[in-house]
């Protein structure tokens, strides 16, 4: 489900009907201004965790992914502004970054490679006289797609790397759920369907899976995470600054 946020008319890339089809610069990001959190890989954790939470979102343990969170209301990410560009200095993920593209696992049984190429058709910087070609004129990958579908090449790389590090998570028992609880004038906010890794359980890790984890980089994905939920203070004094120009401009209408 979370792969086709954001995208309102998700097709799959064709060499005859995209042809003649080019791709235009766009500033804005309006696109993620209502997604109030996003998946992340493990590969992102140390550069977000500056700037926002890392938390494991799911119904459960068993289908719980890391995921940035961007805002406390449903819907608004607040690091969108009005004119829909992002926060400057603020880290973007991939899985924002990617769009207008995604790559979308095709059917058991079909032909051809695992994955193919989908676009957004809605996306407004998509049309047919400005901007990078996506194909040569003799048919061939242009350089924005060559480097568009290396990039979501790569990200899917990332999301396999981490799928294995969310089965050590779960093989070991280091999730534990947590609600998040902010009071703000009288009313409180609860974020849900959330997990955390225990750090008591995580210290008393035997000597084997600590080197597993040392060796594979899996310590320093943690503590990013841990380190991060410190910025959810941050982002409650992000909500309080928008709730006061939310406040001023009904004052003033």
């Amino acid at each position: 489900m979370a792969e086709v946020l954001f995208y309102e008319r998700p097709v799959a890339l064709n060499r005859t009907t995209h042809r003649d089809l080019r791709l235009k610069a766009v500033n804005n990001i309006h696109f993620a201004a209502k997604a109030h959190s996003v998946p992340l890989t493990g590969v992102e954790f140390a550069p977000a965790a500056r700037d926002f939470p890392i938390l494991f979102a799911g119904n459960s343990i068993e289908d719980a992914g890391p995921m940035a969170l961007l805002g406390l209301r449903q819907g608004e990410n607040l690091l969108v502004g009005e004119n829909g560009f992002w926060e400057q200095g603020i880290y973007i993920p991939a899985f924002v970054r990617r769009y207008p593209f995604v790559l979308a696992e095709k059917p058991a049984g079909t032909e051809g490679d695992d994955f193919t190429v989908f676009l957004d058709e809605a996306y407004e910087g998509f049309n047919e006289t400005e901007g990078e070609r996506l194909f040569n004129e003799d048919g061939t990958d242009a350089p924005a797609l060559t480097n568009a579908v290396n990039f979501l090449g790569e990200f899917q790389d990332h999301v396999a790397r981490t799928q294995w590090f969310m089965g050590k998570l779960r093989e070991h028992d280091l999730l534990e759920p947590r609600t998040i609880t902010l009071q703000k004038e009288g009313r409180g906010i609860n974020l849900n369907g959330l997990f955390v890794i225990n750090e008591e359980k995580l210290r008393k890790l035997d000597e084997k899976v600590a080197g597993e984890f040392l060796r594979e980089g899996a310590f320093g994905w943690i503590y990013a995470h841990l380190v991060s939920l410190a910025n959810i203070d941050r982002m409650a004094a992000r909500l309080d600054k928008r709730e006061t120009v939310e406040d001023g401009a009904k004052v003033n209408a």
